[in-house]
């Protein structure tokens, strides 16, 4: 049997669409490809911005840095010398943006200054660290991304 031009124009389009339907469905089916936003209420933190950027300013103005280091024990936190560590409270969130089960959130309770997430709890790649906490009743904010 011949194949005229016009039929295997036919024939290639039909395999295209083919091929197109294929790759549709199996990107909605399997869970490898599923990307889902980095928070579920993105819009409600969108609009407290305006409060990390005051507290990102009230971090910056203190005399020492929180500074954020890689530990054998982990990574290590170490929180600015001028505050009182048993006054500080608050949260360290940290994202891990290629995987959303391995995001976490840890209480703030200090004894010292120090404070290390233990590498159980980190694996080897890019995390966005967020440290909101407060101190006599002010608010401050640090966001950085690592690779751990």
């Amino acid at each position: 049997m011949r194949i005229n031009w016009s039929t295997g124009i036919v024939i290639a389009i039909i395999a295209f669409i083919t091929f197109i339907m294929f790759m549709v469905v199996t990107m909605i089916s399997n869970n490898e490809y599923n990307h889902d936003l980095v928070t579920e209420n993105y819009y409600q933190k969108e609009l407290k911005y305006q409060d990390h950027i005051d507290a990102s300013k009230n971090l910056n103005k203190l005399e020492h840095p929180l500074v954020i280091q890689k530990v054998p024990d982990g990574l290590e936190v170490n929180f600015p010398k001028d505050l009182i560590p048993t006054k500080i409270k608050g949260k360290i969130f940290l994202y891990r943006p290629s995987n959303k089960a391995l995001d976490s959130e840890i209480e703030i309770n200090l004894n010292q200054h120090r404070f290390v997430i233990s590498e159980k709890a980190l694996v080897n790649g890019r995390w966005d660290v967020v440290i909101d906490f407060i101190y006599n009743n002010q608010n401050y904010f640090y966001k950085k991304e690592i690779i751990y």
